[in-house]
C-alpha cells in the first residue's frame, strides 16, 4: 500500500516541485520546451532500443533458444518508454536509465539474482499469459 501511495501521490508531487524549481531558473516556456525535448528524445531512443530488442529476440528464436535476455530487455524498454511519456524530469531521468544498455544489464543481473533466490527459497513463480 505504501508503494502505491508514493507512486500515485509522492512522485507527481515531486515532479511538480521539480518543474516549479527548474521553471524559476529557466522560465516557464524553456522548462516546457525542455520537457517536450526530453520526451521526444526519449521516445526516439525507446523506439530504437525496442527494435534492437525485437531483433535479438528473433535471432534467439531462429537459433532455437528461449529469448530470455530479450524478454528482460523488452520489459525494461517498455517501462522506460512509459516513464518517458510521463511529463517530468524525474521520470524522464529514470526512463532514460532503463533505456541505456549498461544500466539495463545491471538491472537484469539484479532481477535474475532475485528470481533465482526466490526459487531457491521455495517460492512459487507464476507466469500468466493471455490469448490462444
Amino acid at each position: 500500500m505504501g508503494y502505491l501511495v508514493f507512486a500515485f501521490i509522492g512522485i507527481p508531487l515531486l515532479e511538480v516541485w521539480l518543474l516549479i524549481r527548474i521553471g524559476t531558473y529557466l522560465g516557464a516556456l524553456n522548462t516546457i520546451l525542455l520537457v517536450v525535448v526530453t520526451g521526444v528524445a526519449g521516445i526516439t531512443l525507446a523506439r530504437s532500443q525496442g527494435f534492437r530488442v525485437l531483433i535479438k529476440a528473433q535471432e534467439a528464436l531462429d537459433e532455437g533458444r528461449v529469448p530470455s535476455e530479450a524478454l528482460f530487455d523488452g520489459m525494461f524498454v517498455l517501462i522506460g518508454g512509459i516513464l518517458l511519456l510521463t511529463p517530468g524530469f524525474l521520470t524522464d531521468a529514470v526512463g532514460f536509465c532503463f533505456l541505456l544498455p549498461p544500466i539495463r544489464a545491471a538491472l537484469k543481473s539484479y532481477l535474475r539474482a532475485r528470481l533465482e533466490a526466490s526459487i531457491r527459497q521455495g517460492h512459487t513463480i507464476r507466469i500468466y499469459r493471455s490469448g490462444p
